[in-house]
């Protein structure tokens, strides 16, 4: 076998890192040369998908290349996930994900054959949006405090809608009367089918992400008490949080980002998120009018931010008691 000379073996590993080189900067240079899809784990009109077509359009005006919305919504988003983690690592393939199949399904899911803070990697988050608490007008009640002394005086009289069992809606309202001590009766759905009902008065409140609701709480269908995040929204100003109004410490709402297959190149990593956040602020008054805070920042804030979110909702679902096989 003929060794190399350690001088030839140098040079040949400076070669190699050269090429290396030469090849991350010629991805990030062409990149992208073709269409890139852009998976989404929930149907059109979703929150999820009303943020990702918002985002990958001025992606696709930025780059020269079309970013196209790929739905694959079921299992609570389980199977567009799955198809991102399966995807070719080639930077043609994202997704834009959101706090349940990213942060929840883990656990509320008795097995899943992959794991997505594993097998996906962050780019960035595009917003938070928080779930807010509201009343079909038929419950008297105007303030938080006044809808838990209602609740309280009607055990189990009170029936609450949710998008599914462990979604951030369905939890968010079990959060609240695990605190509170409301009893009230969950009413489970598949999507956004449960506004029909909640406007209906065949439910009497819910939480809900607040660009599902916001048109109806504007036109005095539904009342608006308060909001789950840690602060105010920007987009229902005047609305509380649940944490001043009694309860320290309350936050859940939702938050959406893009996420890549593991082995994405670092170039395509770092120039999507660098658009991301380059064009995040032309969107900022027209997300926040529909009920979302643009958040942006990069990969690795994301990235624990994400792991945070996992260890928080672990906690609550295993407390909740809420499983699916």
């Amino acid at each position: 076998m003929n060794i190399p000379n350690p001088s030839r073996r140098r040079a040949l590993l400076l070669a190699g890192a050269a090429a290396f080189s030469f090849c991350t900067a010629a991805t990030a240079q062409t990149y992208p040369s073709k269409p890139v899809r852009v998976i989404v784990a929930f149907t059109a009109g979703g929150t999820t998908d009303i943020l990702a077509r918002a985002v990958t359009q001025k992606l696709s005006e930025k780059l020269g290349q079309p970013f196209v919305i790929d739905n694959k919504p079921g299992a609570g988003g389980n199977i567009g996930t799955e198809m991102a983690v399966r995807a070719a690592p080639d930077g043609y393939t994202l997704i834009v994900n959101s706090v349940g199949p990213m942060a929840v399904n883990q656990t509320l899911y008795k097995s899943l054959p992959y794991d997505p803070l594993k097998d996906l990697v962050p780019i960035v988050q595009i917003a938070d949006v928080p779930n807010v608490l509201v009343v079909h007008p038929s419950v008297p009640a105007k303030t938080l405090a006044q809808f838990i002394e209602y609740a309280k005086a009607r055990p189990g009289k009170l029936s609450y809608g949710s998008t599914g069992v462990g979604t951030s809606s369905h939890l968010s309202s079990y959060m609240l009367g695990q605190r509170s001590g409301m009893d009230t009766v969950h009413v489970p759905y598949k999507g956004a089918n449960v506004l029909n009902d909640l406007l209906a008065g065949r439910l009497q409140f819910m939480f809900a992400t607040v660009p599902s609701v916001i048109q109806h709480i504007r036109a005095g269908k539904l009342r608006a008490l308060a909001v789950s995040s840690e602060g105010p929204s920007r987009s229902l100003p005047g609305v509380p949080t649940v944490a001043e109004k009694g309860f320290p410490g309350f936050s859940a709402g939702s938050w959406f980002g893009f996420f890549a297959p593991k082995g994405t190149p670092a170039s395509v990593i770092q120039l999507v998120n660098k658009t991301v956040n380059d064009v995040l602020p032309s969107l900022q008054e027209q997300m926040v009018r529909e009920g979302a805070d643009p958040v942006g920042g990069t990969p690795e804030q994301f990235g624990q931010f994400a792991q945070r979110e996992h260890e928080k909702w672990k906690a609550i679902v295993r407390d909740s008691g809420a499983s699916i096989d």
